[in-house]
């Protein structure tokens, strides 16, 4: 059985990214693109390195795509035909291209984010049997606090509340029912067949049009959101994987802890870890994991 791993690494141009950044800067903070570019500049070797040598362990091919003609060909189909896809948006569903491409030439595809760090020589492919569905992480726990009502909600576009909520919306728009989760899409295994039930560039045109509509004065006027939600409504990979996931009632295998460790605010990796996503980009904590674990 043919198999691979893959990950891209495309260092955005930083005259691309205020226009999609401003608006989670923080005052006197350091926007978060810019720090995210500075992080994987300076551990560029090692998170490619770590990737590669994880697939090698487990035999699987690796593959690593960056900001080549591939990319800025695609980019270029983006900025003529859909020019409201931010770059950030372009370069999250080159991942999923790429998922669509690889599953034509291999029989099963990880991908992993770039800010990913396996720290385990266990294959994945063996322990997530990817005929039974896709296999990926929701971030529902993230939604909302306890309590929290959607009026109190003080999401970004980015965030897993927005992502929930707009796939909501989505289903709702198109006649589904719209209990759904908020997939994270930084860990994916699949197969070709999975992918083409997913369908997730089918018809992508009417999907983005529902997209804007939901955007709109008109649907803002008669949404049963409240404002500050459908404020966070947007373009993102996310939020169309989530949606058709319902939509075209794909199998999915939920990622658990081990094999997606969610990496943001606690400076702790538990000893049970398989893979992290280190969402705060302290890749140094990381690699004091991966030495402890003696990869």
């Amino acid at each position: 059985m043919s198999r691979v791993i893959y990950s891209i690494y495309i260092d955005i141009p930083e005259k691309e990214l205020d226009f999609f950044d401003k608006a989670i800067k923080k005052e006197n903070e350091t926007p978060t693109n810019i720090n995210t570019k500075d992080k994987f500049r300076k551990h560029y070797n090692r998170l490619v390195e770590c990737k590669k040598k994880y697939a090698e362990s487990i035999g699987a091919d690796f593959k690593l795509f960056e900001y080549d003609e591939k990319y800025k060909k695609l980019k270029q189909f983006y900025n003529k035909n859909f020019p409201f896809i931010t770059s950030y948006n372009i370069v999250n569903e080159y991942k999923i291209h790429l998922l669509y491409d690889l599953a034509e030439k291999y029989d099963e595809v990880l991908y992993l984010d770039f800010d990913t760090v396996p720290i385990t020589n266990e294959s994945f492919f063996d322990a997530w049997d990817l005929s039974k569905g896709i296999a990926i992480m929701h971030n529902n726990k993230e939604i909302r606090h306890s309590g929290q009502t959607l009026f109190d909600i003080k999401g970004t576009i980015r965030s897993p509340s927005a992502k929930y909520f707009n796939t909501m919306a989505m289903l709702e728009e198109t006649d589904h029912y719209p209990q759904c989760n908020v997939v994270n899409t930084g860990i994916i295994g699949a197969t070709k067949e999975n992918l083409n039930r997913l369908g997730f560039f089918v018809d992508i045109e009417t999907t983005y049009d529902i997209m804007k509509y939901l955007k709109s004065n008109e649907y803002k006027n008669e949404s049963m959101y409240p404002k500050n939600i459908i404020d966070t409504f947007g373009f993102d990979n996310e939020t169309i994987f989530s949606y058709k996931l319902v939509s075209n009632e794909v199998p999915v295998q939920w990622l658990d802890r081990k094999w997606h460790y969610f990496y943001d605010t606690e400076l702790y990796i538990p000893e049970d870890t398989k893979i992290i996503h280190a969402i705060n980009k302290e890749f140094d904590y990381c690699w004091r994991a991966y030495e402890r674990f003696n990869i």
